[in-house]
């Protein structure tokens, strides 16, 4: 099935690097082998007939099934297919698990879509994206993205030699393609991923031309050095539900003069052409719509353990728990209404692929970041001390202290098992090492927070809110 043949691409010769070894095995690596088992288990679901039409659409003129972050939306039907597929592996998954590939295929879904307008930037844009938008398609490959420059000094700029020549840039020209070297931050996913897409958030000037460009990097390009954090993933399931599952590993990448076919080439040298691939609304609004659907399902999880533990420990009852409860139910509420007003305001673009609002989706990507710090404070609060006192490990209900963990540990309306079963699976989200990682990947994953509401003030028609106050001051000036 497609979750086997996955996990065996892997091994083709990719330099992934842990712990300052490297790997050669990663499935049966402890630090990757439960995300890759999840992993699997989603790719099989496109095998299964009783799944596969949840999260995946027939390709037009065979039997085989893609994903539907492959499907191009000409109708809401087709929409609400790419929705439903987004927030069926969300829900398996509990919204953990934030590149499963479905944005970055998006992403290549809308450049593909956009394809005849994208293509006036570059004459072999068109022939490019369609090749390997068919062959990703087609070939289920695992896509994720690196975008983010090296952390250097942050106040010094490419006129310093030092941060140009450790941004990615060329170095070289050839009849095969381009030469590139330097370096990625954060492309999360990046040791089981078949390729990367490279591109950046700076603006750069034209005299900088050598670091613009847009590429599609096979994972296994030689030169590539993909280096990762240090592992969050903990092979104990029954005390580490969470991080047995769904470590999303993060990495950064290194170029070690790695050569990019021409054919992945899809931009370079221009910053302004760069700059309106990256600025295009068909790809970014069908790729961030992924991201909101995802996390709608990751905030029901979050206040489904808020509900248990109050529940558990017989706090439900009190007033300020319940204002706090209602507040996560608020939040759900929210986001659910901005990725539905995002899907009925949809409008198609020149080509007739129907793009989802981008307006509602960049508001639910900015008040995410205040969301879910939010929510995360909120199960901590009605947790409290009980974090610190669950035992180390389930085991001493079966060992010789068994009557009295029974005794002790007892909740409201739970067993005592099944109370630390559940601060077990909380301490996991809001107090291990990869519930930390999480809210400060919720906090940064679209970007600088800052200057993405920013962002939303600076391309809003403001005239249209002070229009309104200026005729109701001349109206009151006449009078």
């Amino acid at each position: 099935m497609r979750g086997g043949h996955f996990l065996q691409s892997l091994n083709d010769g990719r330099s992934v690097w842990l712990g300052g070894e490297k790997l050669s095995d990663l499935p049966a690596h402890p630090a990757f082998k439960g995300t890759l088992e999840t992993i699997k288990t989603l790719f099989n679901q496109l095998d299964d007939p009783e799944v596969r039409d949840k999260i995946g659409f027939q390709v037009p003129g065979t039997e085989r099934y893609a994903h539907s972050s492959f499907l191009v939306p000409y109708t809401s039907e087709q929409l609400a297919k790419r929705s439903e597929s987004f927030a069926f592996w969300s829900q398996e998954t509990h919204g953990m698990m934030s590149r499963l590939s479905d944005y970055a295929r998006s992403m290549v879904t809308g450049w593909y879509a956009a394809r005849s307008e994208l293509g006036q930037l570059d004459p072999h844009f068109e022939s490019k994206i369609t090749a390997y938008y068919e062959k990703a398609r087609d070939q289920d490959l695992f896509l994720t993205t690196a975008i983010i420059d090296p952390q250097i000094d942050r106040s010094s700029s490419l006129d310093d030699s030092r941060i140009a020549e450790r941004f990615l840039h060329v170095v070289k020209e050839t009849s095969e393609g381009i030469v590139v070297r330097g370096a990625k931050m954060i492309a999360t996913g990046a040791p089981y991923t078949h390729d990367f897409l490279i591109f950046s958030f700076l603006k750069f000037k034209s005299e900088e031309r050598k670091h613009a460009h847009v590429l599609i990097v096979p994972a296994n390009s030689p030169g590539l050095h993909i280096v990762c954090r240090e592992s969050f993933a903990d092979g104990r399931e029954q005390n580490h539900i969470l991080s047995s599952r769904y470590d999303e590993m993060d990495a950064v990448l290194f170029f070690d003069d790695v050569l990019i076919p021409w054919e992945r080439v899809l931009l370079h040298g221009d910053s302004e052409k760069v700059l309106a691939l990256r600025a295009n609304k068909t790809a970014n609004a069908l790729a961030f719509h992924q991201n909101v659907v995802r996390y709608v399902a990751k905030l029901e999880f979050v206040t489904g353990i808020a509900f248990a533990i109050a529940e558990a420990i017989g706090a439900n009852g009190f007033l300020h728990v319940q204002e706090k409860l209602g507040e996560l139910l608020t939040q759900i509420s929210v986001m659910k209404a901005l990725v539905i007003a995002s899907e009925t305001q949809a409008r198609p673009d020149a080509a007739g692929v129907l793009v989802p609002e981008i307006s509602y989706i960049d508001a639910a990507r900015n008040i995410g970041t205040k969301f879910y710090p939010r929510a995360i404070e909120i199960v901590q609060q009605i947790g409290g001390g009980g974090f610190v006192q669950a035992p180390a490990g389930v085991e001493d209900f079966y060992g010789p202290i068994s009557k009295l963990m029974h005794l002790y540990f007892e909740g409201a309306s739970v067993s005592a098992e099944k109370k630390v079963q559940l601060f077990k699976l909380a301490w996991d989200l809001v107090g291990s090492p990869l519930g930390s990682r999480h809210e400060l990947y919720e906090r940064f994953y679209a970007g600088d927070p800052v200057r993405a509401y920013a962002n939303q003030y600076l391309g809003f028609d403001k005239e249209s809110l002070t229009d309104p106050v200026w005729r109701l001051l001349m109206e009151s000036s006449k009078r």
